[in-house]
């Protein structure tokens, strides 16, 4: 499979773009769209005999040129090579950094009330030792 994105300016994915893809070394191609974040998709069906072969791919006029790599031991996993196009190309969702800021401030604020907790418990702890060291004589 190979697979990525095409991005215009700022990251942005394009939709309905053309996108080659092709085995030069069998004269395999196709052409796929991206769909409505950039994302493109291409399927080929590897042998090992297929390992080093050249590939090029294109789109909005960019070429590049990769060789098909992966491991011929290797039966379970698919084959991927990822290439994207464009600046700022991340995939997946474009509000996913709200996600993952999110989420980071819950940790955050999460380990700042942990904290304040044990601090305030062990605080009163402390007291209750040290009154009970103290002899009222």
């Amino acid at each position: 499979m190979v697979e990525g994105y095409v991005c215009g300016e700022g990251g942005v994915g394009l939709s309905n773009t053309d996108v080659l893809v092709k085995d030069t070394r069998i004269s395999y191609g196709q052409v796929v769209k991206t769909d409505g974040d950039g994302y493109y998709k291409a399927m080929f069906h590897l042998h090992n005999d297929n390992l080093g072969d050249p590939l090029l791919i294109e789109a909005r006029g960019e070429q590049k040129n990769l060789k098909v790599e992966f491991d011929p031991k290797d039966l379970e996993s698919d084959r991927k090579i990822r290439v994207d196009f464009g600046v700022g190309c991340g995939g997946g969702n474009s509000l996913s950094w709200m996600w993952w800021g999110g989420g980071s401030i819950l940790a955050a604020a999460g380990g700042v009330i942990g904290l304040r907790l044990l601090s305030s418990g062990g605080a009163k702890r402390k007291g209750k030792l040290q009154g009970r060291k103290r002899d009222p004589r």
